[in-house]
């Protein structure tokens, strides 16, 4: 499905979308990937890194900038929305600035793909998302559901949208843990909540599940990828065992356990072997049989959450990928 097709990721200096350039460049062949993003540097260094190479194309430009946007879409046959403002702090201090990039920024990618007939697009989402208490995670349910009712809006025409759910990506900027690890060679770490439990999902696995939805999505699904929780403790304690813990308290709209899928979505959620997918309640879309295919329904009162569920990743587990990612080892 990949192979001759041109892509184009908005945010696509961040680390997935490095890491999927990376990976698509390697097993399929592409037309072109587009890299859409702010940062000129940021965008220097993705050339740098895959050596200038040919099938990549920069074109700078904010999500916030609808001409821009429809610029850039013109020709692309699939679009995965990465670009997003991601700390939960700095949204709760600057909801507005998290408003025009996360909500207002997906209905210019909605517009745009369906003004210049992209065929799929997938939008990246995040736990935070389900039952938010946050700004971000506020923004990021209106989001995800912007992008599902972008398929009525789009009609007949064959532009259709989904949403990837993910934890806390392992390696991402910005999460666990690296964080951890900065503040390991410090010899403190600050942890908000020793209760706290997080879902982990590799970078890989996350681009396999935004690989699968384009050829699996016909419109409105939110697939949520299977992926171990952990205790932040023992994150912590893998990551730094050296180093003295300070407990500082909870963040504002941080959560001590976070859910991918609440209660109130399992009436309309499917299980799969290496993932969920959650239909939409709108129009009917969750009884059609062409999304359900040989998924299994969930019980009524079903909830995935990072404190309930059956897998957990191991300590030993978590050093093995580190040292092979970070090539950090925290006895060392």
């Amino acid at each position: 499905m990949i192979n001759d097709a041109t892509i184009l990721v908005t945010g696509g200096t961040g680390s997935f979308g490095r890491r999927f350039i990376k990976m698509t460049l390697e097993e399929f062949n592409p037309r072109k990937i587009i890299i859409y993003s702010r940062d000129e540097m940021k965008q220097w260094e993705v050339a740098q890194a895959f050596e200038n190479h040919r099938k990549l194309s920069f074109f700078q430009g904010d999500v916030r900038d609808k001409d821009r946007m429809r610029r850039a879409f013109n020709g692309v046959d699939y679009v995965i929305h990465a670009a997003a403002l991601k700390i939960v702090p700095a949204a709760e201090y600057n909801p507005f600035e998290a408003i025009k990039t996360n909500v207002m920024g997906a209905m210019n990618v909605i517009d745009c793909a369906i003004d210049q007939n992209v065929r799929r697009v997938i939008a990246l989402s995040t736990d935070k998302g389900c039952n938010p208490v946050n700004l971000y995670g506020a923004t990021k349910l209106c989001s995800d559901k912007s992008f599902i009712a972008g398929n009525h809006y789009a009609g007949a025409q064959d532009t259709r949208f989904a949403v990837v759910r993910y934890g806390n990506v392992m390696g991402s900027r910005g999460s666990a843990i690296p964080f951890f690890i900065s503040m390991a060679k410090k010899g403190e770490v600050p942890v908000t909540d020793e209760r706290m439990t997080r879902f982990f999902l590799t970078l890989e696995d996350a681009v396999r599940m935004v690989w699968h939805a384009l050829g699996d999505c016909i419109g409105g699904e939110i697939y949520v990828r299977k992926c171990p929780s952990m205790k932040i403790m023992d994150v912590v304690k893998t990551l730094a065992p050296k180093a003295a813990i300070s407990t500082i308290g909870i963040r504002p709209g941080e959560k001590l356990h976070e859910q991918m899928i609440g209660p109130e979505d399992a009436m309309s959620t499917y299980e799969y072997d290496t993932y969920y997918k959650i239909l939409p309640q709108i129009h009917g879309w969750a009884n059609f049989d062409d999304s359900v295919r040989n998924g299994r329904p969930c019980a009524d009162g079903f909830r995935y959450s990072s404190d309930t569920n059956p897998a957990w990743m191991s300590q030993e587990t978590l050093l093995e990928w580190v040292k092979k990612e970070y090539d950090y080892d925290p006895l060392r």
